[in-house]
């Protein structure tokens, strides 16, 4: 008796500690809102989930957390949608906390899964065959359709291009997209990832190997690319990317034109690459 006590006690603590590493913002949920046209915030206070609407069903992009699909429900059910309507779900990376509720929301929903070439191993597999074996696996998730890089995702008249811009992931996906306000059109930016975790190395030198072949390569091909995309609306992955809650703020009185950060976008991108070129003159060095 003793021992299953014991062993309960330390099954009880390593939950607990799992649970203590997924940061607050990640599970809080906040009031669902519209941005520009038919695309809509579901997320949490930091991951992101966005829901297009359109005649002909709805898209979802990311599924985040194992956890995470009651909270996105609610939110798409908050703004009048219906949950069944989700035609195809997206992802921006196929990490956990992103990708994890991914098989939950496809066996609730029936949508058909989209991700980009690169990714599809690593969510078929629940994070197994990631290069990057630091990071909590997750429920695996068929791939509908595998998408690559620029290729659009269509439904009722709605367009999503998909960019391959790995780096942090091997398939990691910025998603572009334009929305109607009134006679206005808008350049959505969904960046997907362009930082990398503790973990991972950049380059292979002083008899340290890059964490996988071509990954600095990678890095440089997409801040080359980003640099392109024309951005009126400036959102990510995270809230954090795009300064999410401070501008939730400023939203109350200024209305959702907050989210028309150009400037904001620029300046992001260049600071990223900035500690990008930082990081890879350190491990040359000898880091």
């Amino acid at each position: 008796m003793k021992l299953k006590s014991l062993l309960a006690t330390l099954i009880l603590v390593a939950a607990h500690a799992a649970l203590a590493a997924i940061p607050a913002d990640w599970t809080t949920p906040i009031a669902p809102f519209k941005i520009s046209g038919n695309l809509y915030y579901v997320g949490s206070r930091d991951l992101a989930a966005y829901l297009v609407t359109t005649p002909r069903g709805n898209i979802l992009i990311n599924a985040n957390l194992e956890s995470s699909p009651p909270l996105i429900k609610h939110s798409v059910e908050q703004l009048g949608f219906k949950w069944a309507d989700t035609k195809i779900l997206l992802s921006s990376q196929a990490h956990y906390d992103h990708a994890a509720g991914a098989a939950e929301v496809v066996k609730e929903t029936h949508a058909t899964h989209m991700v980009m070439d690169g990714d599809v191993d690593v969510m078929q597999s629940g994070g197994a065959t990631d290069y990057d074996t630091s990071l909590d696996r997750f429920p695996a998730a068929h791939v509908d359709r595998v998408l690559h890089d620029g290729e659009k995702v269509e439904l009722g008249g709605t367009t999503i291009v998909a960019h391959k811009t790995a780096g942090h992931t091997k398939g990691t996906t910025t998603w572009t997209m334009q929305t109607q306000d009134g006679a206005k059109t808008r350049n959505v930016v969904i960046v997907g990832g362009w930082a990398w975790n503790p973990a991972v190395r950049l380059v292979t030198a002083n008899g340290k190997t890059e964490s996988y072949p071509g990954i600095e390569r990678d890095f440089n091909h997409t801040f080359a690319v980003m640099k392109t995309y024309p951005c009126d609306i400036f959102l990510g992955a995270h809230g954090v990317y795009f300064n999410m809650l401070p501008k939730l703020e400023r939203m109350q009185k200024e209305g959702a034109a907050v989210f028309i950060d150009p400037k904001g976008y620029q300046a992001a991108l260049a600071e990223k690459e900035a500690n990008f070129r930082k990081e890879v003159a350190a491990e040359k060095a000898g880091k």
